[in-house]
C-alpha cells in the first residue's frame, strides 16, 4: 500500500533527542504537509460534528480513529511510526487517538500529567500532537514545565499557574540541570507537531471567544513492558491488524 506523505522533511537526531530528554517535549514546526492539513481539518471537522447526541462512554472525540478512516490510516503510517520509534525505540504499541479541537470560547484545560511505568524509566510513553492550524500562547496555547517529566509523577494537578507554582512546583529543580522548574508558554505555526513524554506537566490556555476552532489531534504510543492502564480503544478495534505492524494493537 502506498502512503501519501504526511510530514515534510525534518531532523530528529541525537541533539534533538537530548533536547526532548531534558525538556520533556519537542516542537517540530510546520511538519505537516499541506495535504495532511487539509485532510486533517476535514476529518476533525467531521468528528466535531458527530459529538452531539453521541453514545455516552464512546464519544467520537475519545475514539476518533474509530470514526474516521483517514485518522485511522495515520496510526500505522510509516512516517508516524518512524517518528515514534525515533523516540521510543523499535518496539512500540498504539494507545489512542483523541481529537482535541478547541472552538472559540473553549475554556482550555488545567495543569495535569499522565502516567505509565512510574517505577521503571526504561519504558516510555509519548503523545504526538498535530496542531493543524497552530496557536498563539494566549489563544488555546500549550503550556509545559521543562524537566517535570523526570519526576515521573502521574498525578500533577493545578487549576491555575499560580496554584502550580505554589503547590507542585514549589522548591523543585530540574533533576539534570539543577535550575528551578518554570512554566513555559508556547506559540506554534500551522502544521506543527509536538512530541511530549506522558509524565510532563502541561496545560492549555482558553481559546478566545472570536477565534476559529483550533484543530488538533493527538496519538499515543508507548514502549511495551508495563501495563498501560485504560486504553481508549474498543474491543472491536483491538482486533484490527495492520500489514507489517501486526503487534501494534496488543498491550505487550
Amino acid at each position: 500500500m502506498q502512503h501519501v506523505p504526511i510530514f515534510n522533511d525534518y531532523i530528529f537526531g541525537d541533539r534533538e533527542r537530548e533536547k526532548m530528554e531534558q525538556d520533556g517535549h519537542f516542537v517540530l514546526p510546520e511538519l505537516l504537509t499541506d495535504d495532511a492539513r487539509v485532510r486533517l481539518t476535514k476529518s476533525l471537522s467531521y468528528i466535531e460534528s458527530i459529538i452531539p447526541g453521541c453514545k455516552e462512554g464512546y464519544e467520537p472525540n475519545r475514539f476518533a480513529a474509530e470514526y474516521d478512516s483517514y485518522l485511522e490510516s495515520l496510526i500505522p503510517h510509516p512516517q508516524m511510526l518512524r517518528l515514534a520509534r525515533q523516540v521510543l525505540g523499535e518496539e512500540i504499541r498504539y494507545d489512542h487517538c483523541v481529537s482535541l479541537n478547541r472552538p472559540g470560547g473553549n475554556g482550555g484545560i488545567h495543569w495535569h500529567s499522565h502516567g505509565y511505568s512510574e517505577d521503571d524509566p526504561r519504558y516510555g510513553y509519548i503523545r504526538i500532537f498535530f496542531y493543524v492550524n497552530g496557536f498563539e500562547a494566549d489563544d488555546g496555547g500549550l503550556k509545559a514545565v521543562p524537566g517535570s517529566h523526570l519526576y515521573r509523577d502521574p498525578k500533577i494537578h493545578a487549576a491555575t499557574d499560580e496554584a502550580l507554582r505554589e503547590g507542585w512546583l514549589s522548591g523543585k529543580n530540574h533533576p539534570e540541570t539543577g535550575e528551578p522548574l518554570e512554566i513555559q508558554t508556547l506559540s506554534v505555526p500551522e502544521g506543527t507537531v509536538v512530541l511530549m513524554w506522558t509524565h510532563a506537566a502541561h496545560a492549555v490556555t482558553p481559546r478566545k471567544q472570536d477565534s476559529d476552532t483550533r484543530w488538533t489531534v493527538v496519538y499515543g504510543y508507548y514502549k511495551p513492558g508495563k501495563d498501560p492502564g485504560e486504553r481508549w480503544i474498543t474491543p472491536e478495534f483491538l482486533k484490527k491488524t495492520f500489514k507489517g505492524e501486526e503487534d501494534l494493537m496488543s498491550s505487550y
